[in-house]
């Protein structure tokens, strides 16, 4: 089975400055790959990349077989962004309603993606007054109402209560095991623990790419936290030797 992503020697340059510096790694069908690193360190880049938005210097990237932004991708990937992509002069429900439309999808599949996010109770508030987490929710919520193949996720749980976010890497791994493939970007450590496979950016470089318990045994530690502590060390010391860190 061929990779959901598969990205080859990615470099994005952007104000003169390189965000992403040679970054090839390969994104497996059907699982939870969490993209995880600092802020500031390139993830929301890498994902507008995979998405097909983000102008690239050189390299390539390839989704479910096609290259990054071709038409026929838009309604086989979903994207959830940082800020809330919904219409404040609207209702939750209404929000659903229209973006499940825009996939040919009914108003019973909107109501499920509203009340998978936990809003089943303010589906008739309009956006411009919840909270920003709840709006985020909404956001997520007309992210997946189109049921996509691949879905695209920037710091979903950013704001959440950890009730919620408990809830929501449910709902992620819900969606893995019935096949659809997630990328979960988070700069908050304790949530690689829940991914199948990681990617650990740091600086615009590629310094992990493995599952959980293959980074910890790399790392020779069990915390996953000291285990990425210890591999930013080593890949700053690998640059300082002018070797370069992958």
């Amino acid at each position: 089975m061929h990779d959901a992503i598969t990205v080859r020697d990615l470099v994005v340059n952007r104000g003169g400055r390189r965000v992403l510096d040679d970054i090839s790694c390969a994104v497996p069908r059907g699982a939870v790959t969490g993209l995880l690193g600092p802020s500031g360190s390139g993830k929301t880049t890498f994902m507008r990349a995979v998405v097909g938005v983000q102008l690239v210097s050189a390299g390539t990237v390839t989704v479910l077989g096609q290259p990054a932004g071709t038409p026929a991708l838009r309604n086989r990937v979903g994207y959830l962004t940082q800020a809330p992509s919904v219409y404040a002069d609207l209702t939750v429900r209404e929000n659903a309603r229209y973006f499940a439309a825009l996939y040919g999808r009914g108003r019973a599949e909107a109501d499920e993606a509203v009340s998978a996010v936990g809003l089943a109770e303010a589906a008739g508030q309009l956006v411009a007054t919840l909270s920003g987490g709840q709006r985020s929710r909404a956001s997520l919520a007309c992210a997946l109402v189109g049921d996509p193949e691949l879905v695209i996720l920037d710091e979903p749980t950013v704001g959440q209560d950890p009730v919620l976010r408990a809830d929501l890497w449910a709902r992620f791994h819900a969606m893995a095991a019935a096949g659809t493939t997630l990328l979960v970007s988070s700069h908050v450590m304790d949530e690689a623990a829940r991914c199948d496979r990681l990617l650990l950016i740091r600086q615009g470089r590629l310094i992990a790419d493995d599952s959980p318990d293959a980074i910890r045994a790399t790392a020779g530690v069990d915390d996953l936290d000291e285990a990425f502590l210890r591999l930013i060390k080593a890949g700053e010391a690998e640059a300082s030797t002018g070797r370069g860190a992958k």
